[in-house]
């Protein structure tokens, strides 16, 4: 399947679908093709797009179209960050606060026992956080320099 006839199926997809929902996840889809297609590439790596695509099995009549395409979707976003470095819009960002999040619940259970149990969990949280945070979002402005943001 080649980019266009992705973003035709896709197209067709949205204009027959009235779930809010599958709707939201067909435009994820259209916003990466078109982004994809306006990115330069080789031959080689148009063709390893393309038949990834096709391993996607896109055209498949699934029981649940919407898990389908949203496992799709992931697959896709997945062999797009592995094969060619490209991450979507503020990824590291979710990725730091969510780190963030447990090392500091894990570090206030820890190390700030000296006070309230409920207390040391909350700051732990909040200064995890707040690393996780600005830790991710310079990593995205360096994605984003090196053009690798979607």
């Amino acid at each position: 399947m080649t980019l266009q006839e992705a973003n035709n199926f896709f197209e067709g997809l949205k204009i027959e679908k009235a779930n809010k929902s599958e709707i939201k996840l067909y435009e994820k889809f259209l916003y990466i093709l078109n982004e994809l297609t306006n990115r330069e590439f080789s031959e080689d790596e148009v063709q390893s797009i393309e038949r990834e695509l096709d391993s996607l099995n896109l055209q498949s009549q699934a029981e649940n179209s919407k898990k389908h395409f949203r496992k799709a979707l992931n697959n896709f976003e997945k062999f797009l960050k592995d094969h060619f470095s490209l991450t979507s819009k503020d990824h590291y960002t979710r990725l730091g606060i969510g780190l963030g999040i447990s090392f500091g619940i894990l570090f206030g259970v820890v190390a700030l026992t000296s006070f309230e149990r409920s207390l040391g969990i909350s700051l732990g949280l909040a200064f995890g956080m707040l690393i996780g945070l600005s830790i991710g979002r310079s990593m995205d402005i360096k994605a984003k320099r090196e053009g690798r943001v979607l």
